[in-house]
């Protein structure tokens, strides 16, 4: 994405954003969304960009629906999986903060993998130190490092591979 591309679409997305949540059509309301969409794309546009790195191939956009899908039915697992948990009486929790290894090296790729590990119910990113991410697990499977990063990570990691390299 180029420069001068960076800040309108960001302008244009900030704009859209504005009139969808104001409801609202009135020159004074689109006016104020012109000058703090403006306002943010000027000043942020720069840092920005959740699409900082991401490969525009077929690819990756093939993985990119694959990874929403993964997401969502990892995400409908752990609901259930933890529902479970909290209704038995006897709450057989075995937490844990393990140790995650990723070869990730985009910072978008590992903050999404970091954020769709949180977002995941019964697993938190605790940390980022380097390779490795700290997670705290409700019910541990697993404490070793390789065992926890293929329960954990390695599902989302093959698709941000492909997404961000």
């Amino acid at each position: 994405m180029g420069a001068t591309a960076k800040p309108i679409g960001l302008f244009a997305t900030l704009l859209l954003f504005w009139l969808l949540l104001s409801g609202s059509l009135a020159i004074e309301s689109v006016a104020i969304g012109v000058l703090i969409a403006g306002l943010v794309a000027l000043t942020l546009s720069a840092n920005f960009s959740y699409l900082s790195g991401y490969r525009f191939t077929p690819a990756s956009f093939a993985a990119t629906a694959a990874y929403v899908a993964y997401f969502l039915k990892e995400l409908v697992k752990a609901n259930l999986a933890m529902a479970t948990l909290v209704l038995k009486p006897s709450l057989p929790v075995r937490p844990a903060i393990v140790r995650v290894r990723t070869h990730l090296t985009n910072p978008i790729a590992r903050l999404l993998l970091a954020n769709s590990i949180t977002l995941t119910p019964g697993t938190l990113s605790v940390e980022m130190k380097g390779e490795w991410l700290y997670i705290h697990w409700v019910v541990a499977e697993a404490t070793e490092a390789e065992a926890a990063t293929r329960a954990i990570a390695a599902g989302f990691e093959r698709y941000l591979e492909v997404m961000y390299g």
